[in-house]
């Protein structure tokens, strides 16, 4: 609670109360971010928590990976801001999404819609299964969802494996599919995706943008993580063929990389970017909107540790123009990580909520001219 006061203070701003279980003593005042911005533990004891999503009512719903459970938490700002937790023994309850009074949770194999979930969470009811014919492969297998301008629901399938092929006899991996509310009418929207766990739309041209994991064991720069642009349906992105831009796969580079799709931007290797958002609010200075904002959870198995930070991208039309740190901090000069951020939502207010599934909390990142 300390470091997030004297951060607040520095920057002479007034943070609100974090969740009613008791701050968790985290180093806030190692996180750097752009002059003018702060942030604070907005609420704690939300272990592993991953994607995010907000009711209209204002109630934040949180999916959790390795916990099998999902929290809601009223966002209203009050001291006994309490997280409920609607459901547990999932699996891999990571992605969630809301649409018209329901939260739909994708469980691996399954994707689950809890009806009327805002007036019942001190009861939550039995789910309504929408669709429990997606691959039970744990590799890859949890998920961030989301809703399309076009009303249908947008759930991946990620390769289960590092590298493998299986685009003719299972030709659901790697992929991002898209189906109705009620499960009907599931289509392959965009194929050779190794794993994208973070997309949103351009609020502007209402096209998708999403985040992917680049493969590992071809040593610690290559091949890079990616951000991709897919304006239309029927877009191949590379995998298992080609890897960024132009990094033909040694053992199923049978494709060549020019007639398949490229990112739109390389990012840093193996720094797991995920959640994805586009920053509509009106809080942050007039040139964050719509830039593009993610949280890279960080490297597993590279020598050096890489990512842990939220990440910034402008755009100039369909081009990705630049690539910089928003917030960092959570990895120390000596190699060791205190957080991971997870996921990023903005919020009515316009300030940005950042998951942590290291540290089992919520940060709220405000900005205030000086």
């Amino acid at each position: 609670m300390k470091a997030r006061i004297i951060l607040c203070i520095a920057l002479s701003l007034s943070c609100s109360p974090a969740g009613s279980q008791g701050s968790k003593e985290l180093p806030l005042n190692e996180i750097r971010l752009p002059p003018g911005f702060a942030i604070e533990v907005w609420v704690d004891h939300v272990p592993n928590a991953r994607q995010m999503a907000l009711s209209p009512n204002g109630i934040l719903y949180v999916g959790s990976r390795s916990e099998g459970k999902v929290y809601a938490i009223p966002a209203e700002k009050t001291k006994d801001r309490k997280v409920h937790v609607i459901a547990r023994g999932l699996n891999m309850p990571s992605g969630i999404a809301f649409r018209d009074g329901s939260l739909y949770v994708a469980a691996v194999s399954k994707v689950l819609r809890y009806d009327g979930i805002d007036g019942k969470l001190q009861s939550p009811p039995q789910p309504v299964v929408t669709s429990d014919d997606f691959p039970s492969e744990k590799h890859h297998g949890w998920k961030f969802i989301a809703f399309g301008p076009d009303g249908w629901l947008y759930v991946p399938v990620g390769a289960p494996c590092n590298l493998c092929n299986h685009e003719k006899d299972h030709p659901i991996f790697a992929t991002i599919t898209r189906m109705k509310p009620d499960g009907s009418g599931r289509e392959i929207f965009a194929s050779g995706i190794r794993n994208t766990v973070g997309f949103d739309w351009h609020p502007e041209t209402k096209e998708l943008w999403f985040t992917e994991n680049g493969r590992d064991m071809l040593g610690n720069d290559r091949p890079p993580d990616e951000l991709n642009h897919a304006p239309k349906k029927g877009l191949h992105f590379g995998f298992p063929y080609c890897h960024g831009k132009d990094i033909q796969d040694p053992e199923f580079g049978s494709r060549p990389c020019s007639e398949l799709t490229p990112p739109a931007r390389e990012l840093d290797p193996h720094v797991a970017a995920i959640g994805m958002r586009f920053y509509t609010g009106s809080m942050f200075p007039a040139e964050y909107r719509n830039r593009i904002l993610f949280a890279e959870h960080g490297s597993w198995n590279r020598d050096t540790p890489i990512g842990y930070r939220v990440m910034m991208v402008r755009l100039e039309g369909n081009k990705a123009v630049s690539y910089e740190p928003f917030a960092e901090g959570w990895l120390r000069k000596d190699g060791k990580a205190w957080g991971r951020p997870a996921d990023v939502l903005v919020m009515p207010d316009g300030a940005l909520l950042v998951s942590d599934d290291e540290a089992g909390v919520i940060y709220r990142i405000t900005y205030r001219k000086g």
